[in-house]
């Protein structure tokens, strides 16, 4: 190898989360941390140091998935609330409310391409939506029991689905069709997810184990017992030599794709692990659990020269013959154990109470599609509300109810009435009405800054595209001189 392989390490602690950490993604410019929690709000955490992080306000039950969409300017979050949102993942918080599931919605995933969006949920259904329109597309019916996850193939033609029915489904996205399906499950299928290249899928359940197949011989390639307990969730590496799980038995495993082991145990939450994702680059990765934690790790391990290990392990990753021949023959293929030479990890990880960084609570609807749909046929009806609060019942947010609020008090200053506050606290109304002008200015400020920040970060990106491009010119520029050169020397002298 290239490269000592090193030990992954804690970065950072992020507090904010006032109950069970669900869910976590990365967005793909590597700057912010979305994450969901049973206290049914959406962090937005900023990676940059002292940043603060954003808290978006609006489902009415708890978080259950949320993914960046491709460009990272959409976040999608699902929950038990039964509705899907779409946030604007800055200051603002704008969100849109989609809605056709008729039982919690468990799952949430963008396509490649960012046009569309694929959802599982409690009813029993994967939906597919279309993400420009904010419009139901199809339902995907096939399944027995609670749909627990799906998830696109990396380049959208398949939507893998698994669920409680004991099942991992395949489907095709142009026919709407399931096209292949997998049933050896001792428990409830509990998440699935491609590899990055879209040739095998992976799926755990509830009985601890963990299974790889290869979708293009429908074979059983790998199959990992390694938890003590059942796995909640996994992610790929984006090489795809790599993959980590979370489990109830408060641990997060790191397993070495190529040479079929378990090389890392990693401690530090006090409670089952939910969620663990990779970042889209590999360098870090994010796990939050029961304990209300969510931690930041960096990979270490990723330090190695890829190109060279493919080359050795080129046997093992080309379709002809298909990979790991002695984990498919015969059916009950071989099991991957946890061995003695596995290396267990425990940080010192800081108390969870207070809160770091400083969180800014957001949260504004756009408009809400409400799905009034018939079953039997599939049809469906949309109609947009705007965010003046018709017809959002028990999903308007705390923010349009604190701005009504406000606005009624401005009400009874004009009409010189004493407020509540005022016959509670004594405060002269005057005064109050002051302090609350220096709030909103600092709330203007506040936004302000908040533009600025994402004007310096295109700035910085278009700064970065400039000096490669530079770099790039100089560099042919460069080649020419030389090819000038050897002509010259080449040409005989007259």
């Amino acid at each position: 190898m290239a490269s000592v392989m090193e030990d992954p390490t804690l970065e950072r602690n992020f507090k904010g989360h006032k109950d069970v950490v669900t869910c976590a993604d990365f967005s793909p410019n590597n700057k912010q941390l979305a994450t969901g929690s049973f206290d049914k709000n959406v962090m937005i955490w900023n990676l940059t140091p002292k940043s603060r992080a954003f808290r978006f306000v609006g489902h009415t039950d708890i978080i259950t998935g949320v993914h960046f969409s491709p460009g990272g300017s959409l976040v999608a979050s699902s929950s038990r609330d039964q509705t899907v949102r779409l946030w604007t993942p800055n200051i603002k918080g704008e969100s849109t409310v989609l809605k056709a599931h008729t039982a919690s919605v468990r799952s949430v995933h963008f396509s490649s391409d960012g046009q569309r969006l694929v959802t599982a949920s409690d009813d029993k259904t994967v939906k597919v939506w279309g993400v420009e329109r904010r419009k139901f597309l199809y339902s995907l019916n096939r399944h027995t029991n609670w749909v627990r996850c799906a998830r696109f193939s990396p380049d959208g033609r398949l939507i893998a689905s698994c669920g409680d029915d004991r099942t991992v489904r395949l489907w095709d996205t142009a026919a709407r069709q399931c096209i292949n399906i997998f049933t050896d499950y001792g428990g409830s299928a509990t998440f699935v997810d491609f590899n990055a290249s879209g040739t095998c899928i992976a799926s755990s359940d509830a009985d601890s184990t963990l299974k790889i197949w290869d979708i293009r011989t429908n074979k059983l390639i790998q199959h990992y017992k390694v938890h003590s307990a059942g796995i909640n969730n996994f992610s790929f590496h984006p090489s795809g030599n790599y993959l980590i799980s979370a489990s109830n038995d408060r641990t997060v495993k790191i397993l070495d794709l190529l040479e079929g082991r378990l090389i890392y145990t990693l401690h530090g939450h006090k409670g089952p692990v939910l969620t663990v994702a990779f970042s889209r680059e590999g360098d870090h990765f994010a796990s939050g659990g029961a304990d209300s934690q969510v931690l930041m790790w960096k990979t270490n391990f990723d330090s190695l020269n890829y190109r060279d290990l493919l080359s050795r392990h080129s046997k093992r990753v080309t379709p002809d013959p298909p990979p790991h021949l002695t984990d498919i023959y015969p059916r009950s293929s071989h099991q991957h154990q946890a061995q003695n030479g596995t290396i267990e990890i425990n940080p010192i990880v800081a108390d969870t109470q207070s809160g770091d960084p400083r969180v800014v609570e957001v949260g504004r609807v756009l408009f809400s599609t409400l799905d009034v749909r018939d079953h039997d046929t599939g049809t469906t009806s949309c109609r947009d509300q705007r965010s003046s609060g018709i017809g959002f019942g028990p999903a308007r947010t705390r923010t349009q109810h604190r701005e009504e609020e406000d606005g009624e008090d401005e009400e009874s200053f004009a009409h010189g009435t004493m407020t509540s506050l005022e016959k509670r606290s004594g405060i002269p109304s005057n005064l109050t009405s002051t302090l609350e002008n220096i709030v909103q200015q600092l709330d203007i400020l506040t936004q302000t800054v908040a533009v600025l920040e994402e004007r310096l970060t295109l700035t910085e990106d278009k700064l970065r595209m400039c000096l490669d491009n530079q770099a790039l010119l100089l560099q042919q520029n460069h080649q020419v001189d030389q090819s000038d050169e050897e002509r010259e020397t080449e040409e005989p002298f007259v």
